[in-house]
């Protein structure tokens, strides 16, 4: 059963309205998957040079070193359940700025979906054209772009292991899979006819926005090195021969699937890049725009997934403990830059 039925058949049971049930899904979290002091706290002063991080939530992040700014997904709408089931999803532009404004950006050098889906691509095309960036993805992003109305010579679709250049960042996208759903229903929706083979014009349902391939991306810089792998899944051997000071790892719906499934992955990701600090990401609600302290998943989910199920929190403290390679496990405050490479380090 899907989550749409789900909630579906929770609302007509138990007599609630459809405005209580948007309410709920929509308002009402579970707490996030994190520690108090896992978080990552901001410096008093930046040294020159250094790279810079700033979260939005879900894999939404702001890369800068002073000369150079790029984000991945650029995903700033927060479509409430009413508009997801009634199949009328669209960039929120009023949503796009305050987040645009909470980042303290007004340009970028490149916007980066890591995928297709439409909590990562869908408002990319929009703060490519605000931010004069270039969009950078699957053909599956370019056609979104394309039926946004974004310029053509603004969108370049990736080869897969070709590094391109923005700045100092040399940026390597590596395919990959999306996280496999347990669920063989959402499974379905989420992952079969993959592309996008067309422009595609908005408002429409969230399955409108398919897949498209999903993108790992190796980013070297004079400072350092890290990874952002958006979607808990992986390729077996497709992150062998490189390596990372820093991983941002998605984690997104792991506490859903098998322990194997969750170990592998772990084998496939930390234990091929060898990070000493992994950074989780999208552990955090989809629903309700990005503000105030980072919300985990809502509690009405929760209580139809099981929240145990939803709570990655024992899988990665269990994992730093045996890990050889990994000093931290760091969580990044909503809005605020902190430094994820040093000024000092050399390579």
């Amino acid at each position: 059963m899907t989550l749409r039925t789900k909630l579906a058949v929770i609302a007509v049971f138990s007599g609630l309205s459809l405005w209580a049930v948007n309410y709920g899904v929509n308002n009402l979290s579970m707490a996030p998957p994190t520690k108090p002091e896992w978080e990552i706290m901001p410096l008093e002063e930046l040294a020159a040079g250094s790279v810079t991080v700033r979260f939005t939530g879900s894999t939404t992040l702001l890369f800068d070193d002073g000369a150079t700014s790029w984000m991945t997904d650029g995903w700033f709408s927060r479509p409430t359940f009413i508009e997801i089931i009634t199949e009328r999803v669209e960039p929120d532009l009023a949503a796009i700025d305050r987040g645009l404004k909470a980042n303290e950006v007004d340009k970028l050098d490149a916007v980066i979906p890591l995928h297709s889906h439409y909590d990562h691509a869908m408002d990319a095309p929009e703060v490519a054209r605000r931010t004069g960036a270039k969009l950078y993805g699957s053909e599956s992003t370019a056609n979104i772009a394309r039926g946004w109305g974004l310029d053509e010579g603004r969108i370049e679709v990736f080869i897969n292991k070709k590094p391109i250049d923005v700045g100092d960042f040399i940026i390597t996208p590596i395919e990959s899979n999306h996280f496999q759903f347990a669920d063989p229903e959402i499974a379905k929706t989420a992952l079969d006819l993959p592309a996008i083979d067309s422009p595609l014009v908005p408002p429409g349902p969230i399955t409108s926005y398919r897949v498209g391939k999903t993108y790992v991306l190796h980013v070297e810089h004079p400072q350092g090195s890290f990874v952002i792998v958006g979607s808990a899944g992986f390729i077996e051997g497709g992150l062998l021969g490189f390596k990372a000071d820093v991983l941002f790892l998605g984690v997104g719906s792991l506490g859903e699937q098998s322990v194997e499934y969750r170990q592998r992955y772990w084998e496939e990701t930390v234990g091929r890049l060898e990070p000493s600090t992994v950074i989780p990401i999208h552990y955090d609600s989809l629903l309700g725009e990005p503000r105030g302290p980072v919300r985990g998943h809502s509690a009405l989910y929760g209580v139809m997934s099981g929240a145990d199920n939803l709570n990655v929190l024992p899988y990665l403290d269990e994992n730093l403990s045996r890990s050889e390679s990994v000093a931290s496990i760091a969580t990044l405050p909503r809005f605020i830059e902190v430094e994820v490479l040093p000024a000092m380090k050399t390579r």
